[in-house]
């Protein structure tokens, strides 16, 4: 095995324990918590695209997308405020979608800081409602997880052994069109498990879950264009052969939003 590749498993099996730990044995407060310390937590990293550098600034721009995951979850628990804050959510990512196709290079600081609480705040939200939808909201958190997982993995290896055309040279340089299929055929098998696992029909559920996992790559080019933009190969050091936190989160937050307003929007979830 590869040294990088050990150490980017080396670090995932602890966080993958405590989030198992979480979703499985605690309460879903513990879990809701998590979700929301982990995604303000992102935005001590997303201050640096923005470029705050002093301690001071990066801190009031965390207490400021604090203050706006609260706000937004307060507004979330009307179904009406949700299902309209995940269709402008999605209707950002599409935006983002088109930056990375015709101006990847173009935004600067303060297009950054702006795109912050657009990239921060909805997925915080919207896995923490995923997490309180009963019966079974933190297995369907788990299996997001997967599915996203899954995506990624098959994009790795797939980009690695026969990756030859990139995907967005501007933006991601290793990443691969061969890379990209790949890791949406392994999505497909997930999506497929999981439509039996949760006894959900398969044709909406799969078709649900695909369109999931290609968000997911929007979300993760997202991330790495503003990266890019910054000057930075990493959004941060935390966690080793990861980078920062938000080079692990950066598929969910367009992921998470799409996933849940598609759970809603097919009936697949209360």
């Amino acid at each position: 095995m590869a040294s990088g590749l050990r150490e980017r498993v080396l670090t995932a099996l602890p966080m993958a324990a405590v989030v198992l730990g979480v979703l499985l044995y605690l309460p879903p407060v513990v879990a809701v918590a998590l979700v929301a310390v982990v995604f303000v937590g992102g935005a001590w990293e997303w201050a640096a695209f923005a470029g705050l550098r002093s301690p001071w600034q990066r801190a009031l721009y965390v207490l400021a997308i604090a203050a706006a995951v609260a706000a937004g979850w307060g507004l979330s628990a009307d179904a009406g405020r949700l299902a309209c804050g995940l269709w402008v959510t999605l209707a950002w990512w599409g935006l983002v979608l088109a930056w990375l196709a015709r101006a990847p290079g173009r935004g600067g600081r303060w297009a950054a800081a702006l795109a912050g609480p657009l990239v921060l705040v909805p997925p915080a939200v919207s896995l923490a409602r995923l997490v309180v939808i009963e019966p079974d909201g933190r297995e369907l958190l788990l299996y997001l997880i997967v599915l996203v997982a899954a995506a990624d993995i098959g994009a790795y290896f797939g980009g690695r052994a026969l990756g030859r055309h990139k995907l967005a040279p501007l933006v991601s340089p290793g990443k691969t069109w061969e890379g990209f299929f790949a890791g949406l055929l392994l999505a497909t098998a997930a999506a497929v498990a999981g439509a039996y696992l949760f006894g959900r029909p398969l044709g909406s559920w799969v078709g649900c879950c695909v369109v999931v996992a290609l968000f997911s790559v929007v979300g993760d080019l997202g991330e790495s264009m503003f990266k890019r933009r910054a000057g930075l190969k990493d959004s941060g050091h935390l966690l080793p052969g990861h980078g920062g936190l938000l080079d692990r989160i950066d598929s969910f937050t367009a992921a998470g939003p799409a996933f849940l307003l598609g759970l809603h929007a097919l009936g697949l979830a209360p």
